[in-house]
């Protein structure tokens, strides 16, 4: 599995790693921001579950995007992500090529 994803990014060992770690930092500092911006909102058990799901998703859609690019930069891989976002927006039709 690793062998094909050096293979399929084209990419060395350590930098291999290196993307695993930002996709690891991205999600799990996502997941927190999203939690910390619900309890900022005020939102608690009494608030409807769909109010809930919707700024979480929003969170995770599009704060997960920009979270990415500010941690790949960080590791200096900016421009494997940034090209990886670019084929994203593509595909969902947000970005021509």
């Amino acid at each position: 599995m690793i062998q094909k994803l050096r293979e399929k990014w084209k990419v060395g060992s350590t930098q291999l790693f290196i993307i695993l770690c930002v996709f690891a930092i991205t999600g799990t500092a996502t997941a927190w921001i999203s939690r910390e911006i619900t309890a900022w909102v005020g939102f608690n058990e009494q608030t409807h579950w769909l109010w809930k799901l919707l700024l979480r998703l929003g969170m995770l859609i599009f704060g997960y995007q920009a979270i990415l690019l500010t941690v790949a930069f960080l590791f200096g891989q900016f421009r494997f992500f940034w090209e990886y976002e670019k084929k994203i927006l593509r595909w969902i039709r947000l970005m021509k090529k």
